[in-house]
């Protein structure tokens, strides 16, 4: 299956995502929490990134805002050349619905679906059809063709969140953020799921940005974006598990430079 998106090609286009120096504050005065300070990040296409730090450190936020789900307070994001901010709550629904696929670690399944109408409710949702040819090639990534007449109850913590990455991919969007979506399963079911997102990037050219407290995960990706205090601190390319766990533990040292 040709890629989506020639590898060859993908520095000649704008990144999938990318923030300028985005900041995002929660209440005011005394209580005023900044949660991201001048973060400026991009998110290449056709990549798999993931976002990690300790606890508190903005990762989520990121993700919330870079996806739309979140205003910022100042600076920019964008997807695509879109600016978030530009648009309103109308074409922001529209924006999320067409260009961005999510995946969270809570599934979000309708428990009296089947797995295939978990898959395709985006597009019924927005008044598309499912391109067959397409839905195939998802179903076939994730491993789910022997599972699609299954409500979620019928199966697995892992099958489930192999649904929830196809329900993510089935409207072709621009980049799935995925928010700690290994978190609530065992560590076969995980790196499955892991698997699954690798060949998303791989075989269907798709963007994907996970947020992710574990090193083992973050050894799928393609390069780890590290922030510390809402601001990105370092990034490491081709990750390995043992060179993430470093990376992590000198963020928790008590001398910091």
């Amino acid at each position: 299956m040709s890629h989506i998106l020639p590898s060859s090609s993908a520095t000649l286009v704008a990144p999938a995502a990318r923030a300028s120096g985005l900041t995002k504050t929660y209440g005011s005065g005394e209580t005023r929490v900044t949660a991201l300070d001048a973060v400026t990040v991009e998110f290449a296409r056709g990549r798999f990134s993931a976002v990690m730090g300790p606890s508190g450190s903005g990762k989520s936020t990121l993700m919330h805002c870079m996806a739309g789900l979140d205003p910022v307070t100042s600076g920019s994001a964008r997807i695509g050349d879109v600016e978030l901010s530009s648009l309103n709550d109308r074409q922001l629904t529209g924006l999320r619905r067409e260009k961005v696929g999510f995946v969270f670690q809570g599934f979000n399944l309708l428990p009296t679906l089947t797995a295939l109408e978990n898959i395709v409710l985006p597009l019924r949702l927005a008044g598309r059809k499912p391109e067959a040819e397409w839905l195939d090639a998802v179903v076939a990534t994730v491993g789910l063709a022997d599972r699609l007449t299954h409500r979620p109850a019928q199966l697995s913590g892992g099958q489930q969140q192999r649904v929830a990455v196809a329900r993510a991919l089935v409207s072709r969007p621009e980049i799935v953020f995925a928010d700690e979506p290994t978190g609530n399963l065992d560590s076969r079911s995980g790196a499955e799921v892991l698997g699954f997102l690798r060949d998303s990037v791989r075989e269907l050219g798709q963007t994907v940005v996970m947020v992710t407290h574990d090193p083992v995960a973050a050894a799928h990706t393609d390069r780890v974006v590290f922030l510390a205090d809402g601001r990105v601190v370092d990034e490491l390319h081709d990750p390995t598990a043992d060179a993430v766990l470093d990376r992590m533990l000198a963020f928790d040292s008590p001398v910091r430079t």
